[in-house]
């Protein structure tokens, strides 16, 4: 399950875990207009994670999940 809201600077999706027997915090992920930003609450309580990508890694990441295993580099205007 996720939602999608859309901020001023921002849209954000926030991904919810279903139940299941491996249940993880939910990870809300912060599209601005030059990176993207990833955040999830540690489950011990010891603050949050965060994770911030270029607009390149995000495009890197959207097409190798979509490739086989190998080593890869995508053309310049390529999305």
């Amino acid at each position: 399950m996720f939602t999608i809201e859309h901020d001023f600077d921002a849209t954000v999706i926030t991904l919810i875990d279903e139940p299941g027997p491996h249940l993880q915090e939910d990870v809300v992920i912060n599209a601005f207009e030059d990176c993207v930003t990833l955040e999830q609450p540690d489950p011990r309580g010891e603050g949050v994670a965060k994770i911030t990508l270029s607009m390149t890694q995000l495009r890197d990441l959207a097409a190798a999940l979509d490739l086989p295993e190998g080593v890869y580099r995508l053309k310049q205007g390529t999305s």
